[in-house]
């Protein structure tokens, strides 16, 4: 099939890495690798985030522009370029899809939707009209796919019938990160050179932007839990930049100097390397909804201590691939980093676990069988519905 691929939240193309950005890339690349042509419908961003009702009538007003342009360019069956399903990924109250679902209505073609959400406690806010666009795009979508029970839970009521509804574990190609760990010992010594750390100490790992909000949150939750530790036998090495970087510094300043190390934002194809050569990839998750971060942990076998927010448990299956904490619970986090600090056979079993898990629930393959089966389902279902 030909399929329009769109990301109101932000597109797979946008300059600014980001979780949401490698998943719209992951979904890309697995209906690329399921035999679908796939083309980017628009890379108009959707997102508005202060609650600004004029700002959000202005991007409405864009997207009923963007739908019109693009239903009087495919109007025709043998259009060039006409497209065969519409694929919007992640749509919410503040990003909702403004033109997808009036594009498919037009074009009599199945829409599907991943990643989903539906905030009813949002109804009558800031953000009202996101959330009624959201409604009607979820309720006119022949296929949803979900990443988390959470998120399935809450579309239930609002679908069209519950054939609609599909769940998708969270997924990565796992090859680079799988070569990665096969050369451990030299990704361990280059980075060890470049960034001054004591190659015969645990390495503690933490990836992620650094923003305000939920990001910033994790860093300060980090930065208290490991100042608990008296005498620390690890070293943190901190992968990411961003415009809170200042303030993240000074949330981890009191750990001590000698202890952390910032390595700054990284490409892509580096980040195998930095999974590879640590030892725990630690990071508390506040309100992340699974974190792409502990599925290339475990990719990489790597064992985590990590934040049981949302989703997370999804991906860290606790007690095996790694330690789950209660939210905002600075003592229990700092104890499970010092429990596995010191015990590197436990480490080594985890990382097995881990590596295995990722290989087996999240992999490509599996993506792939799951993603075909949502769109024929959502073939079959708008073959049976009215035009």
């Amino acid at each position: 099939m030909r399929i329009a691929f769109y990301a109101p939240m932000k597109a797979p193309s946008h300059p600014a890495p980001s979780g949401d950005r490698r998943v719209a890339q992951l979904l890309w690349r697995a209906l690329e690798a399921a035999g679908h042509d796939v083309f980017l419908a628009s890379d108009f961003r959707a997102y508005e985030g202060t609650g600004d009702r004029a700002k959000q009538r202005q991007l409405a007003q864009q997207g009923e522009e963007i739908a019109a342009g693009l239903i009087a360019e495919w109007s025709t069956q043998d259009a060039p370029g006409r497209p065969d399903l519409w694929f919007s990924y992640h749509l919410y109250h503040k990003a909702p899809d403004w033109f997808g679902p009036a594009v498919s209505a037009a074009l009599d073609i199945p829409y599907v939707v991943a990643e989903a959400s539906y905030a009813r406690k949002q109804s009558g806010g800031p953000y009202a009209a996101g959330l009624e666009a959201s409604l009607r795009a979820i309720a006119r979508a022949d296929a949803i796919l979900s990443f988390t029970p959470e998120d399935e839970e809450a579309l239930g009521p609002i679908v069209r019938h519950m054939a609609c509804l599909h769940r998708i574990a969270p997924f990565l190609d796992a090859a680079p990160y799988r070569a990665a760990q096969g050369g451990r010992d030299d990704h361990r010594q280059s980075i060890a050179r470049q960034y001054g750390l004591d190659p015969g100490r645990p390495w503690l790992l933490a990836v992620a932007m650094m923003r305000p909000g939920d990001k910033l949150a994790s860093y300060r939750l980090l930065g208290r839990a490991l100042n608990l530790i008296a005498d620390p036998p690890w070293q943190l090495l901190v992968v990411g930049d961003g415009p809170a970087r200042t303030t993240v510094e000074a949330a981890l300043r009191p750990i001590g100097d000698e202890y952390v190390f910032i390595a700054g934002e990284q490409a892509p194809e580096n980040l195998p390397a930095f999974y590879a050569a640590a030892d725990v990839l630690v990071w508390p998750a506040v309100n992340e909804a699974y974190g792409m971060i502990f599925l290339e942990a475990a990719a990489a076998g790597l064992p985590v201590v990590a934040g049981n927010w949302r989703g997370v448990s999804e991906i860290v299956e606790g007690g095996e691939t790694g330690i789950l904490i209660g939210p905002w619970d600075d003592v229990d986090f700092a104890e499970a980093v010092v429990e596995l600090t010191r015990d590197s056979e436990r480490r080594s079993i985890m990382a097995m676990a881990a590596a295995k898990r990722a290989q087996n629930k999240h992999g490509m393959k599996t993506a792939v069988a799951a993603l075909n089966n949502a769109l024929a389902t959502a073939q079959d279902i708008r073959a049976g519905a009215p035009a």
